[in-house]
């Protein structure tokens, strides 16, 4: 993914925040800070900040750790994957029970636009 300027700022803000307690000198800070300028993705930054420890700058946060372990979200009860492919595909599933429907009604229209506008409306579909 590609940084932002506010995320390179951040970037350098932990940067500073390392040098004050004294885990990295004027140089070293120095030649890491142009390379954070410089980056372009967050995979830029990862080994800029490998040997530090907290503080990390908030671009990193979302990528865990190398020799950290991943905290599986928890999921709601009942969270099946019947259910996951369900709600991924519900709006296309829709779509085709939708003509089924029209096909087999003989054209009363309202079941047609009813039923993807429930799905909709049930499983809070945007589109991405």
């Amino acid at each position: 993914m590609r940084l932002s300027d506010e995320e390179r700022q951040d970037a350098l803000d932990v940067l500073s925040e390392h040098v004050r307690t004294g885990r990295l000198d004027v140089d070293e800070y120095g030649t890491r800070s142009a390379k954070v300028t410089a980056a372009k993705r967050v995979s830029d930054l990862e080994p800029l900040f490998d040997d530090l420890p907290s503080p990390r700058p908030s671009a990193l946060l979302a990528i865990p750790r190398a020799g950290a372990t991943a905290v599986p979200a928890s999921s709601p009860a009942g969270d099946s994957a019947l259910m996951r492919f369900a709600l991924r595909f519900a709006v296309p599933i829709a779509v085709v029970v939708a003509i089924a429907v029209f096909v087999l009604s003989r054209g009363r229209l309202i079941l047609v636009f009813a039923l993807p506008l429930a799905i909709l409306l049930i499983t809070g579909w945007r589109r991405r």
